[in-house]
């Protein structure tokens, strides 16, 4: 079992930076998946970004060149640095993990077995 807790959410000037984290614990492994996605009220949950086993990491468009994604498996934490917010970024943060994928897609939900409750970013 894998639990994940998200931290770093809060309100943001528009143009301003956050840095989301997510911390795992249970069954994480070295070939975990770890993703972000959002969600704005009255839309379906969204992928954002993926990084894989190799640390290699994908974007979605709308978020590529002001989100990065890294981790720390020794420590177990996932984050997500996002700078020049928009006030359309605002939205739920979740982050999820697979642990044993066989890809690592951050725009297929159903990939991600194991979610976060999330943290809420406020960009105005």
């Amino acid at each position: 079992h894998v639990q994940l807790v998200e931290s770093g959410g809060g309100s943001v000037q528009a143009g301003g930076s956050l840095r989301l984290s997510c911390v795992a614990s249970g069954s994480i492994t070295s070939r975990s998946c770890l993703g972000w996605f959002r969600q704005i009220p009255g839309k379906e949950r969204e992928g954002l970004a993926a990084i894989d086993s190799r640390g290699r990491t994908s974007y979605a468009d709308s978020v590529k060149g002001r989100f990065t994604v890294s981790k720390d498996m020794a420590e177990g934490t996932l984050t997500l640095q996002m700078n020049s917010l928009k006030p359309e970024d605002s939205g739920t943060y979740y982050c999820a993990t697979d642990s044993y994928p066989a890809v690592c897609r951050w725009y297929v939900l159903v990939d991600f077995p194991y979610w976060g409750q999330g943290t809420q970013v406020t960009v105005s």
